[in-house]
Order: structure tokens, then C-alpha cells, then sequence
């Protein structure tokens, strides 16, 4: 199941409490990269929001993922998470009649 996972960060914090952490982020993503769980991941084009495209079973297996992430544990950011599935427009409009 395709998961989007948008990044939200909790109002409380500071920008300075991220920077220790930054390095071992990154390395997560890479390790959930190279695992085929994380699929794509962005920021918003007008600020530094992350936006990730997950391949799970399930929303709660996305949350334990997005739960490793040290900016996650050390109470930083929080995603929205958001299960996809298929658009089926497309077969209403042109699927053949029977």
C-alpha cells in the first residue's frame, strides 16, 4: 500500500534542537531507502516540509516505520499520514461496456 506521510513540526521546538540530530536522520532515510519502504521523499517547494511516499502493508506498520526516525523520537516532527489506493476515475469513463 502506498502511504503518504506529510511532516509536521511540533510548534514547541526550537530549530537549534535539530541540528544534533540531522546526521543519524539522514542515515535513517538511507536505510529505509535502500529497504524499498521509503519510496520518494521531498520538501514543499516554499519550505522545508518533508513529504514521503511510504510503501507499507498498512498505516500502522507506516507509523512504527516513521516511529525509527530520531527526529520523530526525540519528539521534533510528527507526520500526517495518508493511505492511498488507485484512482478509478478513469475505468468509470473509459471501460469498456458489457
Amino acid at each position: 500500500m502506498k502511504i503518504l506521510a506529510i511532516e509536521h513540526e511540533i510548534p514547541s521546538t526550537k530549530g537549534e534542537r535539530f541540528q544534533p540530530h540531522l546526521r543519524a536522520e539522514a542515515s535513517q532515510v538511507w536505510e529505509l531507502y535502500q529497504a524499498g519502504i521509503l519510496r520518494e521523499i521531498y520538501f514543499q517547494q516554499d519550505q522545508p516540509i518533508a513529504v514521503l511516499i511510504l510503501e507499507c502493508a498498512n498505516v500502522d506498520e507506516a507509523d512504527q516505520v516513521l516511529s525509527t526516525l530520531p527526529l520523530v523520537k526525540e519528539g521534533l516532527i510528527a507526520f500526517e499520514v495518508i493511505p492511498l489506493r488507485p484512482y478509478p476515475g478513469l475505468a468509470r469513463l473509459f471501460a469498456e461496456e458489457t
